[in-house]
């Protein structure tokens, strides 16, 4: 069956704005926004609570089997802070966030973020995880990375991945 709409994966370090990202390109687009942390939460798709991260151990294959059917269809925004799991199948463009340490060490902090939990995730960014997972992830010409350090990089950001979106063909 071939896709009459893309699937977007956008991923990041957790607050780099996936969430705002895709909520506002899914109002733009009308594509299907999908938050990971939302449906495992809500469909119960984990093996329990990481009290030392303080989140749930996503279990992916529930989640890849939870998503697979929506996948197939197309037109789907995926939002998560990891990548390597979803089959490379699924996806037509892969989006990767990424945020100054200073901008994003503010972001966690008002979030509430544990100290070992904010120094990870500033971590992770530091050194481009994200970023070298979607690249050994997915073919390098589907990777786009993106900066989103403010408002203005959000809109700049919804008008590319929108003109993306618009010229967007299937594959045959």
């Amino acid at each position: 069956m071939v896709r009459k709409r893309p699937n977007i994966l956008v991923t990041g370090t957790p607050g780099t704005g996936k969430t705002t990202t895709s909520s506002a390109l899914a109002e733009a687009t009308q594509l299907r926004h999908i938050n990971v942390g939302d449906l495992v939460k809500a469909k119960n798709l984990h093996d329990g609570w990481d009290d030392e991260l303080d989140c749930y151990i996503i279990n992916e294959d529930l989640v890849c089997d939870e998503l697979e059917e929506t996948m197939e269809e197309g037109g789907n925004i995926v939002d998560y802070h990891g990548c390597d799991f979803f089959p490379e199948r699924w996806f037509d463009l892969v989006v990767v966030l990424q945020t100054d340490n200073t901008v994003l060490y503010d972001r966690l902090t008002r979030r509430g973020y544990s100290e070992s939990k904010l120094s990870n995730n500033i971590e992770c960014e530091i050194f481009q995880t994200l970023l070298e997972e979607a690249k050994e992830s997915y073919p390098q010409d589907i990777v786009l990375p993106l900066k989103s350090n403010s408002i203005q990089d959000i809109s700049t950001n919804l008008s590319t991945l929108t003109e993306w979106i618009r010229r967007w063909q299937p594959s045959t």
